[in-house]
């Protein structure tokens, strides 16, 4: 159901204001209390009937309803002087008096082309890109990581927010150093087993194996593993003996290191990496000059590893990964054979999705399906629209989560989230911002879908 009240309109269903082709921004129990007024519009709802309504499953004061009703009128542009939209009944409750248009609507469902049935082009969405895609970006550090690749620098450090295009730049970059000579190992910390993290022991061996299968050696870390000796001895000889000795460059890439930043010895592990960095230093004609680490990572390395000497995250080429430009999103628009008619169109979605690289490859592949923009523009920050699962996952990690909830809830509401906190919801690629003080929702769509789907902490008390 949508309702017409110009200039506005309010999509029920989708709990969705919009003042033309704009959305307007207003917390979730805003949007309730809106909602039910203009469902009883014309007559007085009660201030206990509308907080039964809006707070149903919790218990509320009368001032949380006042807060809802302030938030509706601000958003409204209601004032002394300007139209009124909500009049208040003084010791009775409100009405909504402006002249309302109800107009039925299609089930919010999105229905996109099968593959192949409009645009033949287009690639399955989802992971990393192919290498030969022709919808990957390049961004400046594309040309950096690969400098610093051919240069051999010891340890190279690609850090971004999730979905960011880590994976990705990565893979075209690997693929580059084989045509160069380069021998190749890439390893993902995701597709590591529980067992395999058991110990730094056992993670050693795990990764050695994986080593030497994928470079063809004669021997593996246990024909070499010394009893007496710790794992980390024992792996940092197998990789200079066996890994190094043929005097060749040797590129090993960890994808998604952070998963290993919880574990007890996770210290442990990529202290041996710096030690190997500090040794090439210290000895640059000697086997370690043939090495290059490349890791790939999100979570603030800072947080879990505190000893900064025993860290590999301060040393070396540090590369940082950020999102799509908008002369980046008109390039790609072009791609996908420019489903966004002209820059009116490309500002209203850029406006939603901002520069988030899954957003805005995700978002141009409906468009380019047949999904129109305005339809788009409904759908977004909605579970039935093209983002719906990705938003349903971020929805599930902070919901399950008191102190996220709290941080989030401080930036839409304008206020300074917690600095440890922060880190974690910039690394997830949910805030951005140098710091906590100017800590920023990525994107509108974000803030829509958790204002409208994100319980507020003060919301989860139940009823006595």
């Amino acid at each position: 159901m949508v309702f017409e009240f110009p200039p506005f309109r309010l999509h029920a269903g989708d709990r969705l204001l919009y003042r033309g082709a704009d959305v307007v921004a207003l917390p979730p129990k805003a949007v309730d209390t809106l909602v039910a007024l203009v469902e009883r519009r014309g007559r007085v709802v009660a201030k206990d009937e509308l907080m039964a309504v809006v707070w149903a499953d919790a218990w509320v004061e009368e001032n949380n309803l006042n807060q809802a009703i302030s938030a509706v009128r601000k958003a409204l542009g209601q004032s002394n002087s300007g139209p009124v939209f909500i009049e208040t009944i003084p010791k009775r409750g409100y009405r909504f008096v402006a002249d309302v248009v109800v107009r039925e609507v299609q089930s919010n469902a999105v229905e996109l082309q099968a593959p192949g049935s409009g645009n033949d082009t287009l690639e399955q969405m989802g992971g990393a890109m192919p290498i030969d895609s022709a919808f990957y970006v390049i961004r400046d550090v594309d040309a950096e990581f690969e400098q610093a690749i051919a240069r051999r620098d010891s340890i190279v450090l690609l850090k971004g927010a999730r979905q960011v295009g880590k994976t990705s730049l990565l893979a075209r970059g690997l693929e580059r150093a084989r045509r160069a000579g380069v021998r190749v190992v890439l390893t993902d910390f995701q597709d590591l087993a529980s067992t395999d993290l058991a110990s730094s022991e056992s993670l050693f061996l795990t990764l050695g194996k994986s080593l030497a299968e994928e470079l063809e050696l004669n021997r593996s870390p246990k024909d070499v593993w010394d009893v007496e000796d710790s794992a980390n001895t024992n792996f940092g000889r197998f990789v200079r003996k066996e890994v190094l000795a043929a005097g060749v460059p040797v590129l090993w890439a960890l994808d998604e290191v952070d998963r290993l930043f919880p574990y007890s010895f996770a210290s442990e592990v990529f202290g041996l990496f710096r030690a190997w960095h500090n040794r090439r230093a210290l000895d640059p004609r000697g086997p370690w000059r043939h090495l290059t680490l490349a890791m790939a990572y999100a979570t603030e390395a800072s947080l879990f590893i505190t000893d900064i000497n025993q860290s590999p995250f301060n040393v070396g080429t540090r590369l940082f990964l950020s999102d799509l430009t908008e002369a980046h999103v008109e390039d790609l628009n072009r791609r996908y054979g420019a489903p966004l008619a002209d820059v009116k169109d490309l500002r209203i979605f850029t406006s939603i999705v901002g520069g988030q690289p899954f957003l805005v490859q995700t978002g141009l592949h409906a468009l380019a399906s047949g999904l129109p923009l305005d339809r788009f523009v409904e759908v977004a920050p909605s579970l039935e629209g093209p983002f719906g699962e990705h938003l349903h996952r971020l929805l599930l990690l902070i919901g399950q989560d008191h102190h996220l909830r709290v941080a989030v809830w401080d930036v839409l509401e304008g206020r300074r989230p917690a600095d440890a906190v922060f880190l974690r919801l910039r690394s997830a690629g949910v805030l951005l911002g140098e710091s906590s003080f100017d800590a920023r929702m990525r994107c509108l769509v974000y803030s829509l879908y958790f204002e409208r789907h994100l319980a507020r902490p003060s919301e989860l008390v139940e009823q006595p």
